[in-house]
């Protein structure tokens, strides 16, 4: 993770722009008096949280059809036929 420093009068008037660039994954040590002092990053993503049925209607009735033969010699591999 890449890591800058500014000093807070620097943080004040670019915090938008600062808070863009945490968010992107910068990690950002704001000084002062040229010592660190605090340090903005960003948040863990949040866990997108499982709907299940949301695609219910929205899958073709084919996607449940059996592969044809050459794709199953494919997906199983030479060793898997008996």
């Amino acid at each position: 993770m890449m890591s800058t420093a500014v000093n807070v009068h620097d943080a004040k008037t670019h915090f938008s722009r600062l808070l863009d660039r945490a968010h992107a994954g910068e990690e950002i040590v704001l000084a002062k008096a040229g010592k660190p002092y605090a340090r903005l990053m960003p948040l863990e993503a949040p866990v997108p949280q499982r709907r299940p049925g949301r695609l219910k209607g929205k899958v073709d009735a084919v996607f449940f059809d059996p592969l044809p033969e050459a794709d199953m010699v494919l997906w199983e591999g030479a060793e898997g036929r008996v």
